[in-house]
């Protein structure tokens, strides 16, 4: 498996989420199957396999978890000389040319993408096209909508 870059905030998430389906989840749900199998018959009991789906859904969650923590590389962008470049983990601040606004994105790992958070995966077209850019770079990407032109106003390593 190759290297999984994510930001030092996604790793502590992920490490987090792993932390409460070992400590909380897993032992909710063993409660909940054991109370299940106490009810009897269990090939028409709909609580235990309610607990088996969500047992099956935790374990597969803790394993795909564990494969990606061992195999990530934290970035931690205020420790890289990037020269002024957008680069992983930087926060741009761009203005689309054709609607004069401006947005603000943070480029992340795919694990930590929210866009809704203004937080865009480095495998998104608008990500590709930023990395490697400076300050008064313009851009163009294919969007959904079509291209797609911003200038890039602001670099920042946070």
């Amino acid at each position: 498996m190759n290297k999984v870059p994510m930001t030092v905030r996604g790793a502590e998430m992920l490490r987090e989420e792993l932390k409460r389906l070992k400590s909380t989840d897993r032992p909710r749900i063993i409660q909940a199957i054991a109370e299940a199998r106490a009810h009897g018959d269990l090939k028409e009991n709909a609580e235990y396999h309610a607990a088996k789906e969500q047992q099956s859904f935790v374990e597969g969650r803790i394993k795909e978890i564990e494969g990606k923590l061992s195999h990530i590389q934290i970035i931690d962008v205020t420790k890289v000389d990037a020269r002024g470049k957008v680069v992983f983990g930087a926060t741009v601040e761009l203005l689309d040319v054709q609607e004069n606004k401006e947005t603000t994105y943070r480029i992340v790992g795919e694990d930590e993408a929210d866009i809704s958070a203004g937080m865009i995966s480095f495998t998104s077209p608008i990500a590709r096209a930023l990395i490697g850019k400076s300050e008064g770079d313009e851009i163009t990407f294919a969007a959904p909508a079509g291209d797609k032109h911003f200038e890039i106003v602001v670099v920042r390593y946070v």
